[in-house]
């Protein structure tokens, strides 16, 4: 049984910052690629940002310069540092992890932006 779990989520002010954290737990034997989607009102899910096993990320241009997603190999750990935030990004976001060559996605950490 595996487990994904987000947290850091909340309400901020428009130029302010977050960090989201999502990790992976339960047996786990391998994880390789990380990320994150969101989801706004009204809107499709979407993605934000991904990073490999070794490092290498990829960002939506919505995001690039603001938004920056790491993670910790040791603690199947993804993070995602926020600045600047936008009342536009306000949205749900979900982690996803590949974990033992499967996908589990997590059940999503609000943030919310007030203008």
């Amino acid at each position: 049984q595996v487990q994904v779990v987000e947290s850091g989520g909340g309400l901020v002010q428009a130029g302010g910052s977050l960090r989201l954290s999502c990790a992976a737990s339960g047996t786990i034997f391998s994880v390789s690629g990380m990320g994150w989607n969101r989801q706004a009102p009204g809107k499709q899910r979407e993605f934000v940002a991904a990073i490999t096993s070794g490092g290498s990320t990829n960002y939506a241009d919505s995001v690039k310069g603001r938004f920056t997603i790491s993670r910790d190999n040791a603690k199947n750990t993804v993070y995602l540092q926020i600045n600047s935030l936008k009342p536009e990004d306000t949205a749900v976001y979900y982690c996803y992890a590949f974990v033992n060559k499967n996908i589990y996605w997590g059940q999503g950490t609000q943030v919310t932006v007030s203008s």
